[in-house]
């Protein structure tokens, strides 16, 4: 029982755009060693390609979150702003019914617990952080044959 297969590099060499598959009589002539090129061959035309899109997709979704990031950033600086100014609105209000200095140190104590509530919140969703998950699964499932095994270990 033999399956043909597709694009080998047997007679003319391997041409993926070919498509013309072996018969069962081309397949049976062939050695296993170049069965074995084949497969080798094919899979690392397929390993460059897969290579070769990732760096596609990452190069183009790269750039979406770049100006992503950038217009978080300019949103941030507004909201940094807002907040100054809205301090400094504050304090000239406060300074109206009390002294400047304890008007400052209002605005400065309401700050630091906005600053604690933030950290606290911040603590609490940084240790809900698994890491890679899927990928550690995914990868605990590659066969040992596929591992990487230090020199000069023989099997």
């Amino acid at each position: 029982m033999s399956m043909p297969t597709q694009g080998s590099g047997l007679d003319s060499g391997y041409h993926p755009t070919a498509g013309a598959p072996h018969t069962a009589a081309e397949v049976k002539g062939s050695s296993i060693g170049e069965l074995m090129g084949q497969v080798t061959s094919d899979l690392s035309t397929l390993m460059r390609q897969e290579v070769e899109l990732a760096k596609a997709e990452i190069r183009q979704e790269g750039k979406k979150a770049g100006k992503a990031a950038g217009l978080f950033g300019g949103a941030g600086f507004g909201g940094y702003m807002v907040a100054l100014f809205l301090s400094l609105a504050l304090w000239a209000g406060l300074s109206n019914v009390m002294d400047g200095g304890w008007a400052a140190l209002i605005v400065a104590v309401i700050w630091a617990a906005i600053a604690a509530v933030l950290y606290s919140m911040g603590k609490k969703n940084a240790q809900h952080v698994r890491g890679l998950k899927q990928t550690n699964e995914s990868v605990q499932r590659i066969p040992d044959a596929l591992k990487p095994h230090p020199e000069g270990v023989t099997r």
